[in-house]
């Protein structure tokens, strides 16, 4: 038994499929190549492919090749990777784009007959595993504004879920101190609290009074602990979450204080 390769075809299936990966880890890792570089990647990437097939080498020789060699040459020269860091996340996420992108090339083989419709394909599968990869990051960096937070009043430990919040620029006027807003929900279980204000608000799309007051303390606890000793607290007038997954939306500048 043997197999007959056309080299050609098979160069320009290996240079699509390379150029495209190269596109994908080039706008997930925001590496701001150029097209041309990542296509002279690509064919840089087939070129060697092709030559590791065609010359007779131990399959060890040739594993190492295909896995390590090859792929390293086409991410330095498509992506011009220089931080060990970043090269290895691209490697990475070479082989994750790779894999995605075989599963649906392997589901739609049996359909594709012309070079046209595996180049759209591919393109499709780039674009999806892309996507994919945006919303993991866009969660990911949601969970990371998420901070666990110690509240002290009345004497009671509370703790809480915090969304570090960049854009809650909330403010009292007369002491120009950084209010942090709780759900309502949670300042229904807290101690009663005696020393009760009111400071108007405005956010996008309404404006209103809220009522504020201060507490002992508090505690942000990241890759230290941080205590802040009186924080002024406002209440929400409607629930922060549907889902409970965070009951304080702490304002950044409280940490200035």
């Amino acid at each position: 038994m043997y197999y007959e390769l056309y080299i050609d075809l098979f160069f320009l299936e290996n240079f699509m499929m390379d150029s495209l990966l190269l596109l994908s880890v080039n706008r997930i890792l925001n590496c701001g190549q150029k097209y041309g570089r990542m296509i002279l990647g690509g064919a840089l990437g087939s070129v060697l492919t092709c030559l590791t097939v065609a010359i007779p080498l131990p399959a060890v020789i040739k594993l190492v090749f295909y896995h390590v060699f090859i792929n390293s040459l086409m991410l330095t020269a498509g992506l011009g990777l220089k931080k060990p860091g970043t090269f290895v996340k691209a490697y990475v996420l070479l082989y994750l784009s790779a894999l995605f992108a075989g599963g649906i090339m392997s589901a739609f083989r049996p359909y594709i007959r012309t070079v046209s419709i595996f180049f759209t394909a591919a393109a499709v599968s780039g674009l999806i595993c892309q996507k994919i990869w945006q919303l993991v990051s866009r969660v990911a960096a949601d969970r990371q504004k998420l901070i666990d937070v110690t509240l002290y009043a009345g004497g009671e430990k509370i703790q809480v879920k915090a969304l570090k919040d960049t854009g809650n620029m909330l403010e009292d006027p007369v002491s120009a101190a950084p209010v942090s807003i709780l759900d309502p929900a949670l300042y229904q279980k807290m101690p009663e609290q005696k020393s009760i204000r009111y400071i108007p608000y405005r956010c996008i799309g309404s404006e209103g009074i809220m009522q504020v007051f201060r507490i002992e303390r508090m505690c942000i606890h990241a890759d230290e602990d941080r205590w802040i000793e009186r924080p002024l607290l406002g209440v929400s007038q409607m629930k922060l979450t549907e889902n409970g997954e965070y009951q304080l939306i702490f304002n950044p500048d409280t940490l200035k204080q």
